[in-house]
């Protein structure tokens, strides 16, 4: 087995005499961007020469979830072509092995790392390509340009904690209330949400039992887009609301049923199957609905406007594998 310090060892050359930025390689992977775009390079299985190019700006959003999310559960899709698999205690990353096509034509590549040795080189790649300007987290009309030659860091930005309450959001010793003094004031899509809190009455020695807080509040400021935090646990029991604008960054592929309940505005999510890619729906949603996406297909969504979207999870570890054994279902519900 690595030992630890091998496991964070990033592979990079020094920063591009012209542009500023630094190559990266992970296993048989070659990471470079310039002005615009970000460049994957690797060799097939018998040995040619591939490379697929994506977008930086929506590489570096990709990247950002990936990292902060710690690869989610099961398959974060940068794009068609490239993205990465969570074994939870080990990360798959491939080009093109969800991808039917590239998958059939044998130009895909997929290698499994440590997940300490992965988390190691994207934290990296992240820092040294965003710019000072550009916050990968932010809806697209809250920050800068991803794009250009090398110009600082935003450090602070990309190693936002994600919000994660044990219990319940503004219990006693959990996840306190977002507010203005917290630095988290009320996002400008949302100024006509009320703020007031619920009048709790809870009988003498119930006081750190009972608890009620304005969700609706606590959303309204929220600072980043696409990004679920923990607002009550029971058990594996995750509610994980998140306010969502533009596009989500990633497709992701289930590898267990996830529900959403959306409650304000609309999104559009495009539904396929997890494997290749084989489109299987459109499911627009709006204020009210309830979906859930089953754990063989992968989904996109698009958010017109800034929606509130309540997104439950099973965050039981045992659970993918029951899902593998034939144990528990791929459905969320049989009729």
């Amino acid at each position: 087995m690595n030992a630890p310090a091998e496991l964070a060892r990033v592979i990079a050359s020094q920063p591009d005499a012209t542009l500023g930025y630094k190559d990266f390689s992970l296993g048989s992977f070659r990471f470079r961007r310039d002005e615009y775009f970000v460049h994957i390079g690797w060799q097939t299985r018998d040995g040619r020469p591939m490379s697929h190019t994506m977008d930086a700006g929506n590489y570096l959003r990709a990247l950002m979830r990936d990292v902060a999310w710690g690869f989610f559960y099961g398959w974060v899709n940068f794009d068609s072509v490239f993205g990465t698999v969570n074994h939870y205690d080990s990360v798959d990353l491939y080009a093109g092995s969800f991808n039917g096509t590239m998958k059939d034509a044998g130009i895909d590549l997929l290698e499994n790392f440590p997940s300490a040795q992965i988390r190691a080189t994207f934290e990296a790649m992240l820092d040294d390509w965003t710019n000072a300007s550009f916050d990968p987290f932010a809806a697209p009309q809250e920050t800068g340009s991803p794009y250009g030659r090398k110009n600082g860091n935003n450090t602070a930005k990309i190693t936002r904690a994600r919000e994660l309450a044990t219990r319940c959001v503004g219990l006693k010793g959990d996840l306190d209330l977002r507010s203005d003094e917290r630095g988290a004031p009320v996002n400008r899509a949302f100024a006509d949400v009320p703020q007031d809190q619920p009048e709790l009455h809870p009988e003498p020695g119930f006081e750190n039992e009972v608890h009620a807080f304005n969700l609706f509040g606590f959303l309204s400021r929220s600072q980043v887009t696409w990004n679920p935090s923990f607002t009550s646990v029971v058990k594996h029991s995750y509610m994980c609301p998140t306010t969502e604008e533009h596009i989500l960054p990633i497709i992701h592929g289930n590898d267990r049923v996830e529900w959403f309940f959306q409650m304000t505005d609309e999104i559009h999510w495009d539904c396929g199957d997890k494997n290749t890619g084989k489109p299987m729906a459109r499911v627009i949603m709006k204020a009210g609905d309830m979906a859930a996406m089953p754990a063989y297909c992968r989904h996109q969504g698009f958010s017109p406007k800034r929606s509130m979207l309540l997104v439950w999870e099973n965050g039981s570890p045992s659970l993918v594998y029951e899902i593998q054994k034939g144990e528990s279902h791929e459905i969320p519900v049989q009729f």
